[in-house]
């Protein structure tokens, strides 16, 4: 895993440098925002340890530049312990916060524990269903390894159905829950559940993924 380290105490890096390569991590560091930025966009960075009192901007505006931009766990780091800087950091998109001076074993602990959340929460957004895999993060779906082009509304439709595998939708209860308002021609469901079943089975006139209940609506097949 790659570490950027971002404080401009260069004792306090050089330690926290030593300890994360012990425990076999990369580690990159920047000493101010700006070259903590063209880190971030030239090399593969898997988590940020984040200073917030840099010499070149706050580091609270940095998070908030990074999130912007990056779905990249953020450690904040500060001198300050007040309730305030915490709910501040958290949200500004820091994904946790220590104060000034920590322990590095506690710090480590921390690192692990976010990325496991983190690892566990991309699991869950992944639905795999024989040959079908649905990743939500990326909006991707793939059918034998082969990625299929949905539409937007197209990809949420499939979605809502894997996820409740067995669960009739009726038509109005899908067009509520995708355009999140009341129903105004619901024989556009059965257009896009046309299409949907034209790009993921392989025999469109026998589906075998997202089964019909006539006169009710639509549900995905347990496999």
């Amino acid at each position: 895993m790659n570490i950027l380290v971002v404080d401009d105490e260069k004792l306090i890096v050089k330690g926290l440098k030593h300890s994360l390569e012990q425990q076999d991590y990369k580690v990159f560091v920047a000493y101010n925002g700006e070259e903590a930025f063209q880190i971030i966009e030239s090399e593969n960075i898997d988590f940020i340890i984040l200073d917030l009192m840099l010499p070149d901007i706050d580091g609270m505006i940095l998070c908030k530049k990074i999130r912007e931009k990056y779905n990249v766990p953020i450690l904040m780091l500060t001198a300050k312990d007040g309730d305030y800087d915490k709910i501040l950091g958290f949200e500004f998109g820091a994904d946790d916060y220590m104060t000034k001076p920590f322990n590095v074993l506690e710090l480590l602990a921390r690192i692990k524990a976010i990325t496991r959340r983190l690892d566990s929460e991309k699991k869950k957004s992944i639905l795999s269903i024989g040959s079908l895999m649905i990743n939500y993060d990326e909006r991707k779906v793939f059918v034998e390894e082969e990625e299929k082009d949905l539409t937007q509304k197209e990809f949420e439709i499939l979605y809502l159905l894997a996820k409740n595998p067995g669960r009739v939708f009726t038509r109005e209860e899908i067009f509520k829950y995708i355009w999140e308002e009341d129903p105004l021609d619901v024989r556009t469901i059965d257009v896009h559940i046309k299409n949907i079943r034209e790009k993921i089975e392989k025999d469109v006139k026998n589906p075998k993924l997202i089964k019909t209940k006539w006169g009710v609506g639509y549900y995905f097949n347990k496999i």
